[in-house]
């Protein structure tokens, strides 16, 4: 991309709000900087842009009075930071999928390739004010995709987002942050270290120039470039109406994985997080499970199971066998095999077998269930 087209494109993040489908659509069809001609100049070419109206026009030209992109430029990269565009090599090809809506650049601080992060990346999003397990949950999943090679992708607010971003820091691990706002600016302001910690060990991104803050709308469509940068979107906590929800549903739409964390049906916070999972969001509840929906092939789950009793390794004569004695008392071998449903001579043979195993007990003629030991024998016997 020439220098010229570059310094468009910056000067637009600030002339069009993200998200702006309209300018996305001029932006396509024209070029940043023949984009910026028009908008700057008075020779009726911008009126002639389809869909452009004179209000819209109006707004457009009075921010790009105070445009300077290339003290943007110089403005970020004291930052430590750089502003890439599509066609760049570190352009993450994903953000393409938003068609018209895409982002006209991105401004980044950090040292790490950002299209190669974004290859193998997870978004973890949730509520601001969430309880201690959305919080917990947020953390694990955070810490246990970290240690299996993703990148943890959120938007650096309180609560779940907070949480997932310091798990995955605190395993060592890699971590991105989508930001509302200028990337040289630290919201929320309790967030400044952390934050500052992602620009040293991670990544952190915004659509808007330096020093630009964050408006609510500006929260919503930011939450569409964590929906199209990543492979999935976990949600851990969410109300019927929460931001978190419509990164989902970004990500639905875009064809990327959904996943909820489920929560106590009785908890308001989880209630969005429910809905998702009634429709087409995926049960999740660590990072295995997570890593096994958006991995490669190989990236499975270990198998869950309850633990395995004793009783468990019989045979099914043995356990039929077994079933048929009493809770209490004592009863002969001919007993056992009508309520086994089996012959004498098997029911015997298999009640031998119960008895070497330690699950009978016999006393002449007669077999009973052994003893287990309580509490009360073992406090008994001095143990505890």
């Amino acid at each position: 991309m020439s220098d010229r087209e570059r310094l468009a494109r910056a000067a637009l993040t600030r002339v069009m709000e993200p998200g702006d489908e309209r300018g996305g659509r001029w932006l396509r069809e024209c070029g940043g900087a023949e984009l910026m001609r028009r908008i700057t100049s008075r020779d009726g070419s911008a009126e002639q842009l389809g869909g452009m109206t004179a209000r819209r026009l109006a707004g457009y030209r009075l921010r790009a009075q105070t445009v300077e992109p290339e003290r943007d430029l110089a403005a970020v990269v004291a930052a430590g930071g750089r502003f890439i565009c599509p066609g760049d090599r570190e352009w993450p090809t994903q953000l393409d999928d938003l068609g018209d809506a895409g982002p006209t650049g991105l401004w980044v601080r950090g040292r790490s390739d950002l299209r190669l992060w974004a290859l193998r990346s997870v978004a973890v999003v949730g509520a601001r004010a969430c309880t201690p397990y959305g919080a917990h949950m947020a953390t694990t999943l955070g810490a246990g995709l970290a240690e299996r090679g993703w990148v943890v992708v959120s938007g650096a607010a309180f609560g779940v987002d907070g949480a997932a971003h310091r798990g995955a820091l605190a395993a060592g691990g890699a971590t991105m942050a989508v930001l509302a706002c200028g990337v040289d600016v630290a919201y929320p302001r309790g967030h400044a270290e952390l934050i500052g910690r992602m620009v040293e060990q991670g990544l952190v991104i915004g659509e808007l120039p330096p020093g630009e803050h964050p408006t609510r709308t500006r929260f919503i469509l930011r939450n569409r470039v964590i929906a199209a940068l990543t492979r999935g979107t976990v949600v851990v906590e969410a109300e019927y109406r929460s931001g978190s929800l419509v990164t989902a549903r970004n990500a639905q739409r875009l064809g990327r994985f959904v996943m909820g964390v489920p929560g106590p049906a009785t908890s308001g916070l989880s209630a969005g997080v429910h809905e998702l999972l009634r429709g087409e969001g995926v049960l999740v509840t660590d990072a295995a499970e997570v890593a096994e929906l958006v991995g490669d092939i190989g990236d499975l789950a270990p198998s869950r199971r309850g633990p395995v009793l004793p009783r468990d390794q019989l045979d099914p004569a043995c356990a039929r066998v077994l079933d048929a004695l009493p809770a209490h008392g004592f009863v002969n071998g001919r007993e056992v095999a009508r309520a086994a449903a089996t012959s004498a001579d098997e029911a015997l043979g298999k009640l031998y077998e119960l008895h070497s195993l330690g699950f009978v007990e016999r006393e002449g003629e007669g077999w009973r269930l052994t003893k287990r030991p309580t509490c009360n024998d073992d406090a008994r016997r001095g143990g505890s």
